[in-house]
């Protein structure tokens, strides 16, 4: 195995944030390990009330575990320091006095983390010797789950109803939010004659990550500020007074685990629980997987943390239980954990650093968007130093401010977003940032027009703007000219070899050959690609142009229904408006475009240079697939990823990212996704190879 400093999982650790600094206590005298104990539990104390209270944690995940595991190894050290009130003795945190309180017949426990692969081997091997079996025993099954970053919520069931829903809050003592919970529609009310007399299920509710940023582009839209994470913000809508306010937030479940049940089948695993919980009609996470020894949960536990982001839901690591229920008994549990579980962390997402500056880009369409300047930090599998602030109103609801320690969130390829102010931290002499008047590059005037969120600076020959229309035109969204980035924009720019995208087709080879770094090789292949793009598609071309709001499912649209981009320049906003697919805001922006004088000049260079100006010719292609959702996933031979997505698209089908009941059915290509595959088995869609998949579109219908 890795040591600590080389697994990923450790970097929570060896990566402190500057306002919770990682104390290797083992350096400290015994009065030293006495304070600094005393100033943990009430750190500790103080982000529980906020984390479990107000649902406004002041810090992320990975701060507050540091910090616990600081007070932890303090105790270790330290035996006669652990206090019966400590908080590594209690779990979770204070309940609120908003909801009735709820006595759990069973006390719902919190789990042991670990951050490294040694971690997790020495916690195996204290179950190996807990369950008295010798090193040359078969090896333990284990049930490994996904860990969700969500709310806990226990569920009871009498006589297969509903009847109450709680959350975990001390261990002992929850909130009562059954009304809350009987409006997710994903927790069943009554689970039908096969239920026992009790039953209580405990799960996680989350908020689905296509939900969470659907709510935030609705704050953005209102001028409110966007929601943290889904965590919270699933949290806040659980814990809402008014319960249509849960109801309309599209939480979600998933169970993981048994409580109190009185009647029901003889279980013998965890693995055989979770299958029943399935077919009394609760929400199982299909990513589980019984594993025989530690290696296999290793192997596992590291594909899901290179894969967390195809899921359409947060999570945080990985769930490890001794799969035998009897075993799970004769281990038992500490005061606040079972010792047949453990959590295996996956680096934090969430970090705090300081913010040094606010600065503002200006891109292609002028947009004006300020960006924190931050100290390096450590997070979501990267070192981050800048982060967007979204606009003006993000920033001043925010209220970040230059010298503030923040909180960064990076969830995989996702631009980096700072979150907020660690307000404890603030200096009591800062000022509120300004945006500025004017623009940051050509000085020209920033406006805000009064229907938007964005400001922007109107000057179209900002040379911002126009080294940004150039990498937008050359990117592989547009048309993809291979070599010439950003480095080669700024160095021909700045040798007054080009001004506008129109210039790429009329560059002075012989003077660009004289430039450091542009040889015979890298001039040839440059002008090979530029070559290669005049039979781009038309739909290419338009995308590359940079009109606002114009992507490329609307240039496809108005590429086909047009025919000709001279056709286009002629049509007015309402006959554009009025193709179905084309808004009115796009077909708006799109002929105010082709009416400027740089469209016109532009056009005139991509007539000499001989660009693709037409669109494609209009195949009617029979409707096999009207009404039917088809999923694609993994590698197929005769189809690009998009080329099968449109040929489904050109016969009346769906091509959607995800699997669900309305499917029809998932083609499965080299590697398929596992989650789609799973999900597919689960709702007994039909799956298919790439040859059923050519008759599927002859055809509509399935092989028989």
């Amino acid at each position: 195995m890795p040591s600590s400093a080389e697994n990923p999982r450790q970097i929570a650790i060896l990566n402190r944030g500057p306002s919770q600094p990682y104390f290797w206590t083992s350096r400290l005298s015994r009065v030293e390990s006495q304070q600094r104990a005393e100033e943990l539990r009430d750190l500790i104390r103080h982000h529980n009330a906020a984390y479990h209270l107000n649902d406004s944690p002041e810090i992320p995940d990975a701060e507050y575990d540091a910090l616990v595991r600081e007070l932890t190894q303090i105790e270790a050290e330290h035996p006669e320091l652990i206090t019966p009130d400590s908080p590594t003795q209690e779990v979770g945190g204070p309940v609120s006095v908003l909801f009735a309180p709820v006595e759990h017949s069973v006390r719902m426990m919190s789990l042991d983390n670990v951050f490294s692969d040694e971690e997790l081997l020495g916690w195996s091997q204290r179950v190996q010797r807990g369950l008295d079996l010798s090193e040359d025993a078969p090896p333990i099954t284990f049930m490994v789950e996904l860990k969700i970053d969500g709310v806990a919520c226990s569920l009871r069931y009498e006589k297969g109803e509903l009847v109450q829903a709680a959350t975990r809050g001390n261990g002992r003592v929850g909130e009562d939010i059954t009304a809350n919970v009987r409006g997710i529609a994903a927790i069943p009310h009554s689970i039908g004659p096969a239920a026992p007399d009790v039953l209580e299920v405990r799960g996680e509710v989350y908020l689905p990550v296509s939900t969470f940023d659907a709510l935030n582009e609705s704050q953005e839209a209102a001028g409110l500020p966007r929601y943290a994470n889904p965590r919270n913000t699933a949290a806040g809508s659980l814990r809402q007074k008014d319960a249509a306010v849960t109801a309309g937030r599209g939480l979600a479940f998933w169970s993981y685990q048994l409580g109190q049940i009185e009647g029901g089948p003889d279980l013998s695993t965890q693995s055989e629980a979770l299958d029943w919980l399935g077919e009394l009609g609760f929400p199982v996470n299909p990513e589980r997987k019984v594993v025989n020894g530690i290696e296999q949960v290793t192997e596992l536990t590291d594909a899901w943390l290179a894969n967390r982001h195809d899921l359409d839901y947060d999570i945080d690591g990985a769930v490890v239980k001794v799969n035998s229920l009897a075993r799970q008994r004769s281990l038992g549990s500490t005061s606040k954990a079972p010792r047949w579980a453990i959590a295996v962390k996956f680096p934090p997402e969430e970090r705090t650093t300081k913010l040094l500056d606010i600065q503002v880009s200006i891109g292609r369409t002028g947009k004006a968007t300020p960006f924190a300047v931050l100290e390096p930090v450590f997070v979501g599998g990267s070192t981050v130093q800048m982060a967007t602030l979204h606009n003006d109103d993000q920033v001043r609801l925010k209220d970040v401010r230059p010298g503030d320690t923040v909180t960064v969130r990076k969830a995989g390829d996702v631009i980096p977003e700072v979150l907020g102010p660690v307000l404890s931290d603030r200096d009591p002499a800062s000022e509120p940032w300004l945006f500025p008047t004017h623009c940051p590059v050509c000085s020209h005037e920033l406006v805000r027009p009064e229907t938007e969120a964005h400001t922007f600076c109107v000057n179209p020959l900002c040379p911002a703007q126009q080294q940004a229309r150039l990498e937008y035109f050359a990117g592989r969204g547009a048309m993809d000219i291979d070599g010439f980035g950003e480095r080669t924009v700024r160095t021909f720019v700045a040798e007054g070899l080009i001004s506008d995208i129109g210039d790429i087709y009329f560059i002075d080879w012989d003077r660009a050959s004289e430039l450091e770094g542009f040889g015979e090789i890298t001039i040839e292949n440059l002008k090979r690609s530029i070559e290669a793009t005049k039979e781009r598609p038309l739909a290419s071309l338009l995308v590359g142009l940079g009109v606002r709001h114009l992507g490329p499912s609307a240039a496809e649209v108005l590429s086909s229904h047009f025919g000709h981009i001279d056709r286009i320049v002629e049509a007015s906003a309402d006959e554009i408006a009025a193709i179905d697919g084309v808004g009115p805001k796009i077909a708006s922006v799109v002929a105010e475009y082709f009416q400027s004088d740089v469209s016109k000049v532009l056009l005139e260079k991509f007539r000499a240079a001989g660009l693709n100006l037409k669109g494609p010719e209009v195949i009617d292609i029979p409707k096999t697939l009207e009404g039917k959702a088809v999923v694609v996933t993994g590698g197929l031979e005769g189809f690009s990823r998009t080329g099968a997505a449109d040929a489904i698209k050109a016969r009346g089908g769906k091509s959607p990212g995800s699997v669900s009941k309305k499917t029809f059915a998932v083609v499965l290509g080299n590697e398929p996704g596992a989650s789609k595959l799973n999900k597919a088995e689960e709702l007994g869609i039909p799956m298919i190879d790439e040859a059923a998949f050519v008759q599927l579109l002859e055809t509509g219908e399935l092989p028989t």
